[in-house]
């Protein structure tokens, strides 16, 4: 029988000491003062992103069960990959994907030459991948189980790139800035390069762009560009 282990819906009751630890360590990294961009706030937004994570879930769960087979039958293991992250102001928060890589992929990172520069990782032949996790990124179809992060408000369709809590660890003080905002599905990085961009610096100049650009319909044209971005499989990795 396949196992889906560690669902999204069974984390909130579930947490083991090495969460409880990474959550405290982001949590300490939260600064003092904050001013959230008006975005964050914006019950126009939420209530979009409600809307979207709903119609992205039910896509997911109508493709939920070929995936898993497929992950199953190519390195077998937990259908869902789970980390923690960094949300708006640093809050840490628990985001989910489809499986792409193989079962002991973090383990295995510092064996991986990482080709970005900066608070970032990226490694374009990066040798953890399945061959079902290259057809899932190049698809983009790992990330649909980030609806579920947007349908709890952890993160929004649009917005920046969610850092992982060693990455925030090495912010410097302008870092910050880019999350002002929820880490998003996608956003400028994603509709504008995906993987081609690999300079930190670059990506934290498109955030800050993206805020200051920001409206309700900005983020429209961002989710159809980057639709179009992932048909055409531009920037895929």
């Amino acid at each position: 029988m396949m196992a889906v282990t560690d669902s999204p819906t069974r984390f909130a009751s579930r947490l083991n000491a090495q969460d409880l630890a990474l959550m405290r360590s982001a949590l300490r990294l939260v600064r003092e003062t904050h001013i959230p961009h008006v975005s964050a706030t914006s019950k126009l937004k939420r209530t979009i992103d409600i809307l979207g994570a709903s119609v992205g879930l039910l896509i997911t769960g109508l493709v939920l069960l070929p995936i898993a087979i497929a992950i199953q039958l190519d390195n077998p293991g937990k259908i869902f990959y789970s980390q923690i992250r960094c949300g708006a102001n640093g809050r840490p928060f628990r985001i989910w994907k489809f499986r792409s890589m193989v079962t002991d992929a973090d383990s295995l990172k510092h064996l991986v030459k990482n080709e970005a520069t900066g608070n970032i990782f990226k490694s374009k032949d990066d040798p953890r991948i399945t061959r079902v996790g290259k057809f899932l990124r190049r698809t983009s179809l790992d990330e649909l189980p980030q609806f579920w992060n947007v349908l709890r408000g952890e993160m929004s369709l649009v917005g920046t790139r969610p850092p992982t809590v060693d990455e925030v660890k090495q912010y410097e003080v302008h870092h910050w800035n880019r999350l002002n905002v929820k880490p998003g599905i996608t956003g400028e990085w994603q509709a504008n390069g995906r993987s081609t961009v690999k300079d930190f610096e670059a990506i934290v100049a498109m955030d800050l762009e993206y805020q200051q650009k920001w409206s309700v319909m900005y983020d429209l044209k961002l989710i159809f560009k980057t639709i179009v971005v992932v048909l055409n499989k531009h920037g895929a990795c």
